[in-house]
């Protein structure tokens, strides 16, 4: 694993998610129903807490962040042809969350299209095409990709065609990311290794920054007021992209919450949060909740993450 769970972290980590659920457990959260993992830079590594950090949940829109840095990695090595309209999707499918900028590029990295039925060799090849958004990230060999698909594209709704066909009657095939997955993307494009030049590293950072001061940060959909970030002070820069579905017509992919966030302070070492939530009253019916837990979670790690 990336990180080691120290007994400080180990106790702080405990107190904390009794805390999330005696602040949120009237909006449903309980010990199953969320997932949370903290890193932070120690003596002799990364140290940090995971709670149901292995487990994999349906990510909603957690995914752009693989599919942001998957793209920055084939441009750097001429695989995609720069292009003012993919400059637009990798800025969109971050800042608005955009569905349509990020299928635009998950077409382009894996040379797939359209949402048509397909069958027999022509279906086989056409999965073979977007299992490239999952052989990306196994060739990193990361024990907390385990469990992880993201080759589904994003829907606003229930899915159709060779989008169902592929994600299966079941739904076996829908995308899911542990906890743990998306804290080693967003620890290692800062702070780690990723096949990415400087350049394109400080290109990805850049598009994930979120400001405070931007007339954009109190629409919801800037993924900012009503997220883990809201309620932090002012100077406080961050880095971060959520995902939210509310009904979307399939109960498997319905009714979550996430966000995944860095955070950086004078005086305190930066710090990485991954929330994953499930249920209707986390992803509906408070949406104060988690620039809430963005509070606890700041307040009460001052003293570990203290320079």
């Amino acid at each position: 694993m990336l990180f080691t769970e120290t007994p400080d972290w180990s106790a702080l980590g405990a107190r904390i998610t009794a805390a999330l659920i005696g602040q949120h457990g009237a909006q449903g959260l309980d010990p199953e129903s969320f997932g949370l993992v903290l890193i932070t830079q120690g003596v002799e590594g990364p140290e940090g807490f995971a709670h149901r950090g292995e487990i994999p949940v349906y990510p909603c829109s957690l995914v752009k962040t693989f599919h942001l840095i998957h793209a920055l990695a084939l441009l750097e090595d001429a695989r995609i042809a720069p292009h003012g309209e993919m400059d637009r999707a990798l800025r969109d499918m971050i800042r608005w969350s955009s569905n349509g900028a990020t299928n635009y590029a998950i077409d382009l990295i894996t040379g797939t299209t359209g949402d048509t039925l397909l069958h027999g060799a022509e279906y086989l090849d056409w999965v073979n095409k977007r299992e490239r958004l999952n052989r990306f990230f196994w060739a990193l060999g990361w024990e907390e990709w385990q469990g992880c698909s993201i080759a589904q594209k994003l829907m606003d709704d229930t899915r159709y065609g060779r989008e169902a066909q592929f994600a299966g009657a079941d739904g076996a095939h829908l995308n899911r990311l542990t906890p743990l997955a998306a804290a080693r993307l967003l620890w290692e494009l800062f702070d780690g290794t990723l096949p990415l030049s400087p350049p394109s590293k400080a290109r990805a950072q850049a598009i994930l920054q979120r400001d405070k001061a931007s007339p954009d940060a109190a629409n919801p959909a800037y993924q900012l007021s009503e997220y883990l970030g809201g309620d932090l002070p002012e100077d406080v820069q961050i880095w971060s992209k959520a995902g939210h579905n509310l009904w979307t017509g399939d109960t498997k992919t319905s009714w979550f919450k996430h966000d995944m966030i860095r955070w950086q302070a004078e005086g305190r070492k930066p710090l990485t949060i991954v929330l994953t939530t499930q249920g209707q009253g986390m992803a509906q019916t408070n949406p104060q909740a988690f620039p809430q837990i963005g509070r606890l979670i700041w307040d009460m790690t001052e003293d570990i993450t203290r320079v």
